[in-house]
């Protein structure tokens, strides 16, 4: 079988950063509305791809293959949701990426995507001097602490009519004991960390700029 064929999207990328949390079910519908409309190619700004950056309230959502007793204490709402993956938080101090892209006009392979989304936090760690890593067998990014590994930032996908939806979620300074109310992606073997938890203070600004300098490296 042919590799697939990269071509460089029609249109380009707009950006959207919210300052207050986004309640989750709004974030949903409006993350849906725009996949639909680049998937229909409707005229105008709503068919252009969005990558959106945001935080939520203190949330836990669940994906495809989350088991219910990765579910440990619902002290927060609990969302089901369409993406893949298990059991996430989501709350203030975490950077959350959605990312609605049209791989119809880039290349319609969705292992690649998903590392392109690894890559796309690696590289934004590395410009806080934070050695991102992938693991076998395990979703997110890591980094290695002497003898222990933590996850640093979580990604889930679903993609419809081959247009993109959720994306990524980065711990800047996230309230980490609100991760105890789940096994995270249900791996109990290693913790959970952040950028402040490394001793990295950075704004919310700065990690967006990261992240947007990233995307174009990755993304085009």
């Amino acid at each position: 079988m042919d590799a697939p064929v990269k071509t460089a999207p029609k249109t380009q990328v707009e950006w959207k950063i919210s300052d207050q949390p986004v309640p989750y079910p709004e974030a949903l519908a409006a993350m849906e509305a725009r996949a639909a409309a680049i998937a229909d190619g409707t005229a105008g700004e709503q068919a252009r791809e969005l990558v959106w950056l945001l935080e939520h309230p203190p949330i836990y959502t669940a994906g495809t293959s989350a088991n219910d007793a990765d579910l440990l204490d619902a002290r927060f709402p609990v969302y089901r949701t369409g993406r893949g993956g298990q059991f996430t938080y989501h709350g203030p101090g975490q950077r959350v990426g959605y990312a609605m892209l049209d791989l119809k006009t880039r290349t319609p392979d969705v292992r690649g995507y998903v590392r392109d989304l690894e890559q796309w936090l690696i590289e934004t760690l590395a410009q806080f001097n934070v050695k991102g890593e992938r693991r076998e067998g395990r979703v997110g990014i890591w980094v290695q602490r002497g003898m222990r590994e933590d996850k640093i930032a979580a990604l889930g996908v679903r993609i419809k009519r081959w247009v993109t939806l959720h994306g990524v979620a980065l711990n800047v300074e996230p309230d980490l004991s609100h991760f105890s109310g789940i096994v995270p992606c249900g791996v109990t073997a290693h913790g959970v960390t952040s950028l402040a938890d490394l001793g990295i203070q950075v704004s919310m600004a700065d990690v967006d700029v990261a992240l947007m300098q990233s995307f174009k490296k990755i993304f085009g």
